[in-house]
Formats: C-alpha cells, structure tokens, sequence
C-alpha cells in the first residue's frame, strides 16, 4: 500500500528544539506497526542541509517544509504529532490546514513562550544550591565560572528534560543540534527567550482545534503538568495523560507509553463511521500511565 493509499492511517511527526533533530524521536517509529510515521530533519539541523539563511529559521517557513513534503509524498489526511516546539509548528499547521488533520497529537507543548520562561524560573528555584544561584546568575548574565555553569545545568536538564536513563540517542540529537537555528529563534539557553519566538502565544486559540486532541504531558516536564492539562481543557475534544517517571522527554524516559497511549487514541478514529465524541468545551479525560 501506498502513501497515499494510507488515508487517515498515517502519522507526521513535527520535532523539538527549535534545532533538535529526529533521532530522539525514534521510539515513536513503533507506532508504524498501526499506521506509517513521517520524521525529517528540518533545515538546519540533524540530517538536512545547514543554513545561515534567516528566511529559513522562523514557523511560517518550517511550516512551509512541512507543507512541501507532505504535497511530494501525496498526503493530504493523516495524524499529526508534535513534539515540544513541534507542537507550535502542529497548531500552526493545523490553522492553515484543518481539513487534512485527522487528529492532533500534542507532546510536552509549548503554547506560550512567555509561560515557559515563567515555569523555567519556577523549576530552577526548585534545584539545590550552588546550582539554583548558578544558573540564576547564568540568566542575569553575571560572569561567572563557566565549568560550575556546565556543572549546574546537568541536574536541571536531568530531572526537567530526560528524567530516565541515558539513552544514546539523545547524544546524537545534540551533536547534530542546530544551534544557529536555536538562537535566532529562541535564544541561547531555555530560560531566556528573545529570539523571534519571544512573542509566542496561541493559548486563546486552542478553542479552535476541533479535530480529536491528545496532549502529553511527563511528571517531571519542563512543560508543567498544570500547564498542559490547562490547555486540554481549553480544547473541545481533547485528552490528557501524564507519563509517571518522565521529563520532557517522555518517549525516552518511560519506553512504550507515548506509542501505547498514541495507539490506543487513534484506534478508534480509523473505523469508517468515526464520529467526534460530543464534549462539553474545556472538559478533558484525565489518564496516568507509566510508573517511577
């Protein structure tokens, strides 16, 4: 069976960073066993060409990537994901091209940038000292030891982003980084955001996506669990779940839930007479998976 023979039973992925590439992604590829899965490099990072060309590095232009691609392979409904600042490039997507998404998945989403500059401020004050000093100072721009600053930026990384074992993959999705990228669009570090996505707010505009809506969220995420369930409540069709054990990184720190709880979602949308359930807007079904 062809791409485009796969109708509605195929899922797009849109990655994190802004400059991650795919690689840690790649649990997600078990999910081809229900329905194929596109991830690709966008420009700038991973396996795609590298550019210094700002016309490149904004939403409206990796949307547009996404739109090419899509167009090349003869896709026109399927499933989205998103991943981190994937699901800014998901909603976008979305606005533009409703009718094509079946459904949309929202893992760890940023809808604010604004919010997640406020909750990384909260989850630093969180850490022990020295680190919790160190990297407010490392924010306020204070000269500093820069070894101590390394130093203090792994507990932070590791308890926020990828709460589990070390896996591999993760080094790889770092090496190929696109930092450039990352800078134009954000900034240099996660607590501060000056970048052309400074201004970033879809929070009002959720009301919008009617297609079925699942949104991820991990114990420990960089993308605050009140958060993320505050936005599924603001969505008229969505679910919520809360991966046990995990950080921002959900599909690496607990193997197996993201795909079980992904495939379980859109089993029923593949059946012939699918019809949305009727939901009042802002309820939003509560599931815990995983385990620490």
């Amino acid at each position: 069976m062809t791409l485009k023979q796969q109708i509605g039973r195929l899922c797009c992925c849109c990655i994190g960073g802004p400059r991650f590439p795919s690689y840690y992604l790649s649990p997600l590829f078990d999910l081809a066993s229900d329905c194929p899965v596109i991830v690709f490099d966008q420009l700038s990072r991973g396996r795609s060409e590298a550019t210094t060309d700002t016309a490149n590095m904004s939403i409206a232009s990796q949307v547009a990537q996404i739109e090419t691609l899509l167009a090349h392979l003869g896709v026109k409904d399927f499933y989205l994901y998103g991943h981190s600042y994937g699901t800014m490039l998901a909603v976008e997507y979305y606005f533009k091209h409703s009718q094509q998404v079946k459904a949309i998945i929202l893992g760890s989403p940023c809808m604010s940038t604004k919010r997640w500059v406020i909750d990384a401020d909260t989850l630093m004050v969180s850490l022990h000292e020295p680190e919790r000093t160190l990297l407010q100072n490392m924010k306020k721009g204070v000269k500093q030891d820069s070894v101590k600053e390394a130093k203090a930026l792994h507990p932070y990384f590791s308890s926020f982003y990828n709460h589990g074992q070390h896996v591999p993959r993760i080094d790889s999705a770092i090496a190929q980084s696109g930092n450039e990228l990352y800078k134009h669009m954000w900034d240099k570090s996660e607590f501060i955001a000056d970048g052309t996505l400074a201004h970033y707010n879809r929070i009002a505009d959720l009301k919008r996506i009617l297609a079925p809506a699942l949104l991820i969220s991990g114990e420990y995420d960089a993308a605050r669990t009140q958060n993320v369930r505050y936005y599924a409540s603001l969505m008229p069709n969505a679910n919520f779940v809360l991966v046990k054990g995990a950080g921002h990184s959900t599909m690496n720190d607990v193997p197996g839930v993201d795909e079980k709880v992904i495939k379980e979602f859109i089993k029923p949308l593949t059946k012939p007479r699918y019809e949305s359930p009727q939901r009042n807007s802002g309820s939003s079904f509560l599931y815990v998976e995983g385990s620490k």
